[in-house]
């Protein structure tokens, strides 16, 4: 509705600068499906006249494109899946560049992981072993819930909070990547 109202609003600025003496836009503005009615009057509210204008928006969601020129800018084995990875953000409820940021702060977008581990988060790495999966797929869907399960859920909403709990030795340097490819995402500065 928002893109819709701002189309609108463009539109109505435009036919507002119709070379008119005293032109001014009647209130009585109804939307049906695509096209919007907007009655103009002139100032002494004579001489009515009804205009029909389309005002379609096509509004794909730009949030999977980001991902996928992200993983494709910097060659990740990931860019198969992200259609997946939008979608598993989606379903659990959080934005849709924390798997890809985290991904990208531990290990450069899966390029530098446990051998055969399809691990690309340090999820599960520890002096006790590694987490294996068979393949991205199911890394990316164990990895999503845990991070809604662990993290999200329990409150930890921002790198610095995340970082914390994962890892609380870091000086700070964890966090400031986080939010650094969080923003280049945001920015579209890759």
């Amino acid at each position: 509705m928002v893109l819709s109202s701002s189309v609108l609003i463009g539109e109505i600025v435009f036919l507002s600068k119709v070379p008119t003496k005293n032109v001014v836009l009647g209130t009585n503005v109804t939307q049906s499906g695509d096209v919007n009615k907007v009655l103009i009057t002139d100032a002494n509210n004579s001489e009515k006249s009804n205009i029909e204008m389309t005002s379609r928006v096509a509004g794909d969601d730009a949030r999977p494109v980001i991902i996928k020129k992200y993983l494709e800018r910097y060659n990740s084995p990931l860019l198969p899946y992200s259609d997946l990875i939008f979608q598993l953000s989606q379903n659990y409820g959080y934005e849709y560049y924390w798997i890809v940021a985290i991904a990208q702060q531990e290990s450069n977008l899966c390029k530098v992981i446990p051998e055969n581990s399809h691990n690309c988060w340090g999820y599960g790495i520890n002096k006790a072993g590694t987490l294996k999966f068979d393949n991205y797929e199911l890394a990316l869907r164990s990895y999503a819930e845990y991070l809604k399960r662990e993290y999200f859920d329990k409150g930890y909403t921002t790198p610095e909070q995340i970082m914390k709990k994962y890892c609380p030795s870091s000086n700070g340097s964890w966090a400031n990547g986080v939010n650094q490819f969080i923003n280049d995402m945001q920015t579209g500065n890759f």
